[in-house]
């Protein structure tokens, strides 16, 4: 058995399409795909991986930067990580990109691994009643609990929100108020908001070493370009809600677009020539990944769909996942001209999908967090992972290896939706569409002539079975009554049992009797009128009777049945039974 399992092991390994490069699993990185870049840092051809450590998310935050399966540094990071870029800043010699980790309301720029600037984002406007109050409270004229009251009515009551310090004085306890207020109010109060996403965007050119712009969007709802050299506001744009995930493509001076992803579920896309959204793609779910893909974007969301959008927002495609997405990336591989999408899934997967074709799948040994897929080292097709487990997991890319187009996922098959040669148009075609152009009134009008009469048909027919109780169940909201009949026999003696039930609710019915109507010189019936029992709602009451049949000439007619209730003359409910025509006569 051992062995059978070795073969099995290296045949799958053999028909991989990736190399297991490295695999530690107590590397302890918390990250996300926004937190990791491979990047050159040194100019000398090798790439490195340089990882924003969420730590244990209160404390031991830090840069780390790896070279090959080997930590190279680390750095201490004062706040969560919520983005990291790596981008050229400059046309200095030598070449070497900087680093921006996004962290509260800063950006820290790092170079040649070691802190160079550090960008703050503009103060917001404080609202003038709430400054007025801590005034107030600064002087003692108002106690901490008259300053609660009105902290709250301006909450309510404002546009303008809060700054931190009254929204956490108003979580305080009543016996911490006073000495929180004591400690804050000689200070000036000051609202700030921080970032929640990052990306670069190129300044003037579209080379792979040009000077890139940074784009930040922010918890207040903004997206700033910041120029790379001065990291000054060089623009300004709104969204409705606040941005969580971001794509920028283009060039700040010629044309750019920057796809945001907002925590209202929608997306928008934005332009050079307007500071507010251009398009906007509704979602019916929340986005969890957000990947461009040549002119498309391609968009993860909670309900386990991957959808396909062009620049416009026009839905192309739909593909169903087997498990919840937990983050996405782009695999690029300019050398081979070949581009797909990267998304790890919570069954510890990770999909590769060439629009909606699912091209590869790769098992991993736990649920992948973050994905980076580029040149690590010297080897162009590196895919870099972590884990939930805080493991780290390096694979490349076979040079051998060939995706096919072909979907591998269970489904309808590529060739329909591949569009289908129609033949030509004859010339009886082209005669009867000529034919319906000119008299396309008339026909319009002999149709809709016809469809009247045929509801009035309908309608007539209606109320007639209406009026004659010849329904099967009948009209009567006192009297909810449903009834059927079966003949049983060969003749010239039949069964006829009729099944009679009380479709109300709790209301049973009474007072009911069965009359039949027939030709006498045809039948006779021992029983031609009888009365009903109560019943009972819900339950069904089969009634038996016998038919002979006196006609030995084999024909057959119509025995009507009435359920009258005593007392009104018009019936129930009425049926028609055709009775079968007698086989034991017609033999004898």
């Amino acid at each position: 058995m051992s062995s059978v399992s070795q073969e099995l092991k290296d045949t799958s390994v053999a028909s991989s399409k990736w190399l297991d490069a490295h695999y530690d699993p107590v590397a302890n990185l918390y990250t996300f795909s926004s937190c990791i870049a491979l990047s050159d840092l040194h100019g000398d051809g090798e790439n490195k991986l340089v990882v924003g450590d969420l730590g244990t998310g209160v404390c031991n935050m830090k840069l780390k930067v790896y070279r090959g399966t080997g930590l190279l540094s680390e750095s201490t990071l004062l706040d969560l990580p919520t983005g990291l870029v790596s981008f050229l800043m400059d046309l200095h010699e030598p070449r070497t990109p900087a680093i921006a980790v996004a962290s509260g309301p800063f950006i820290y720029v790092y170079k040649n691994l070691r802190p160079y600037f550090k960008f703050t984002l503009p103060s917001l406007e404080v609202n003038p009643l709430e400054q007025d109050v801590w005034s107030q409270a600064k002087e003692d004229m108002i106690d901490p609990m008259t300053l609660k009251e009105m902290l709250e009515g301006l909450r309510d009551k404002s546009e303008i929100p809060l700054s931190v310090r009254s929204l956490r004085f108003l979580m305080l306890e009543p016996q911490e108020m006073e000495n929180f207020v004591l400690l804050h109010k000689e200070q000036p109060i000051r609202r700030q908001t921080v970032i929640t996403c990052i990306g670069t965007l190129k300044k003037n050119m579209a080379d792979e070493d040009a000077v890139s712009c940074l784009v930040i969007g922010t918890e207040n709802a903004d997206v700033f370009i910041l120029d790379p050299e001065a990291f000054t506001i060089l623009y300004k744009m709104s969204l409705p809600s606040t941005p969580t995930l971001m794509d920028v493509t283009g060039q700040f001076d010629v044309e750019f677009r920057i796809t945001v992803a907002c925590r209202n579920g929608n997306i928008y896309i934005l332009r050079r020539d307007s500071p507010k959204p251009k398009y906007c793609i509704e979602l019916s779910s929340h986005p969890v990944g957000l990947v461009r893909m040549g002119k498309n974007v391609v968009v993860g969301c909670t309900h386990e769909t991957l959808h396909g959008y062009t620049q416009k927002g026009k839905r192309l495609w739909t593909a169903y996942l087997p498990a919840p997405v937990t983050t996405m990336a782009l695999m690029d591989l300019p050398t081979r001209g070949f581009q797909a999408v990267l998304v790890g899934l919570a069954n510890c997967e990770v999909h590769m999908y060439r629009d909606k074709n699912l091209v590869s799948t790769i098992k991993t040994p736990d649920v992948v967090t973050s994905i980076c897929f580029g040149r690590y080292g010297r080897e162009d097709g590196t895919l870099i992972m972590t884990t939930n487990g805080g493991g780290l997991i390096v694979k490349i890319l076979k040079r051998t290896a060939v995706f096919d187009d072909r979907d591998s996922a269970p489904g309808p098959p590529i060739a329909q939706s591949i569009r289908l040669n129609v033949p030509k148009k004859t010339k009886l075609y082209v005669d009867q569409t000529l034919r319906e152009r000119e008299n396309a009134v008339a026909m319009h009008r002999a149709f809709q002539m016809d469809l009247s009469r045929l509801r009035l048909a309908a309608a007539r027919a209606y109320v007639k079975a209406l009026e004659s109780s010849l329904t099967p169940m009948s009209a009567s909201l006192t009297e909810p009554l449903k009834m059927n009949a079966v003949v049983q026999g060969l003749g010239p003696s039949f069964k006829l049992t009729l099944n009679i039930q009380n479709t109300a609710a709790c209301r049973p019915v009474m007072n009911l009797a069965i009359s039949f109507l027939y030709d006498e010189n045809l039948y006779s019936m021992r029983t031609a009128f009888f009365k009903v029992p109560l019943l009972v709602p819900g339950l069904n009451y089969p009634i038996d009777t016998f038919v002979e049949c006196l006609s030995d000439k084999g024909i057959s007619d119509i025995i009507k049945v009435f359920v009258l209730r005593e007392g009104k003359s018009a019936p129930l409910l009425t049926a028609h039974i055709n009775m079968p025509v007698s086989e034991g006569l017609a033999l004898n």
